[in-house]
């Protein structure tokens, strides 16, 4: 997948999680399949960011 296709993906992501915040759509009203991606796409990105916090909050920046 190239990066415009990553990049644009990610778009659909956040759009589909903004009519999800707004009440605009219920992720049950995806199929299945799209429930189980997004979901897995949320963790593992979740999974990426907690990796990445390598300065906690209680940690000093020196």
């Amino acid at each position: 997948m190239n990066t415009l296709d990553i990049d644009f993906v990610r778009v659909l992501e956040d759009l589909i999680d903004v009519l999800i915040e707004n009440g605009t759509i219920r992720l049950t009203d995806l199929p299945a399949q799209a429930q189980q991606k997004l979901t897995q796409r949320k963790q593992a990105r979740r999974r990426l960011r907690e990796t990445l916090d390598l300065i906690g909050e209680d940690d000093e920046i020196i």
